[in-house]
């Protein structure tokens, strides 16, 4: 794939490292790329960060085909630069767009895009301890028209942003309330993949765990609203009895990077990692009978995220005394240490930015 690149006449002033927050600043340049039909994907190009004009009849406002990723660059103590396992995140987003009927962006094309952005602003990766380069490619239809169906054209944007740790003052353990009048997901839609329309029906529950002092949801099973499935925008991991629980992919819950690398390293080290259906009730009992020993998200924004305590009708179990257990500690140094080079590779996972 060709890459044409537009220089920016005003670069944008860098923040400040220590103070970057998450999703905030944005950098020089973005990847844009079209496909139209008949044409298929053309004229790709680097070019300066800037607006998206679009005519108000433009199909992705109104029937909502999008879809996304999201990944980091990080910067080792050395000064390289490398990614976690971009080709996940491009598969991923192949059956994301094949659900919501959009055309591909083949793996080698995805991953060489993200590689080569990157790459242009490598100074855009910032060194500071826990920090990283967010990357955020993006697809939706551009043809405008109005009518449901496929459009025949669409546009593949990455932008990056350099972002802080998630929780600046450490992984704290969140409380949870188990939402059971909403649903997230159903059997045959589109729960496992990455598109807005997930995110948007998901704010409801999460606005009434706020008020009612939650900082995340854990959604149930939309047929039997019985099962666990995930929390907030992450996967979720139980130990229980010396196990770890997780949902299991059928086409409900986000088949995330992070997930499927735990659960690598976690049968490295000898757990049984069951990837089953663990009931609400059962979670709970285990919660009373102090089998429950640690949970926590994952995901590529946080790593892992401790959960202190559940909240379920008019049950609540706490966790592990609401501290980060040893367990999930030693999985987030563990990835960490990987990504930004700390720690050995012996998965494969990291890909050179050179």
């Amino acid at each position: 794939m060709e890459i044409r690149f537009e220089k920016t006449e005003h670069p944008m002033e860098k923040p400040d490292q220590k103070n970057l927050g998450f999703g905030k600043h944005f950098t020089d340049y973005m990847f844009v790329m079209d496909w139209d039909q008949g044409q298929e994907w053309h004229d790709a190009r680097i070019v300066p960060y800037a607006p998206i004009a679009m005519d108000p009849a433009t199909m992705v406002l109104h029937y909502a085909q999008e879809t996304f990723e999201g990944l980091k660059a990080y910067r080792t103590e050395e000064g390289k630069v490398q990614l976690f396992r971009p080709e996940m995140n491009a598969r991923r987003m192949i059956k994301s767009n094949a659900r919501l009927c959009m055309p591909a962006v083949p793996e080698e094309m995805f991953v060489q895009a993200v590689k080569e952005l990157v790459r242009v602003q490598e100074d855009w990766v910032p060194s500071e301890p826990d920090t990283s380069l967010y990357i955020r490619p993006f697809m939706f239809a551009t043809e405008y028209s109005l009518g449901v169906h496929m459009a025949k054209s669409y546009k593949f944007v990455i932008i990056t942003s350099p972002v802080g740790a998630y929780y600046p003052e450490g992984i704290d353990p969140v409380k949870i309330l188990v939402e059971d009048e909403y649903v997230r997901a159903v059997q045959g839609g589109t729960g496992f993949t990455k598109c807005g329309g997930n995110y948007a029906s998901s704010i409801a529950g999460q606005v009434k765990a706020e008020k009612m002092g939650c900082t995340q949801v854990l959604w149930l099973d939309g047929v039997h609203r019985k099962y666990v499935e995930e929390v907030g925008t992450m996967n979720i991991m139980f130990k229980i009895a010396g196990e770890i629980y997780t949902a299991p992919l059928e086409g409900t819950v986000l088949p995330g990077v992070t997930r499927d690398s735990l659960i690598h390293i976690l049968k490295d080290w000898g757990y049984k990692v069951n990837e089953t259906h663990l009931s609400i009730d059962d979670l709970m009992k285990a919660g009373h009978d102090g089998t429950l020993e640690e949970a926590f998200g994952t995901g590529t924004a946080a790593v892992v995220s401790p959960v202190g305590e559940l909240v379920y009708k008019d049950d609540k179990v706490m966790i592990n005394d609401f501290k980060i257990g040893p367990l999930t500690q030693k999985l987030y140094d563990t990835l960490t240490g990987i990504q930004w080079g700390r720690i050995e590779d012996k998965y494969g996972w990291i890909l050179p930015v050179e």
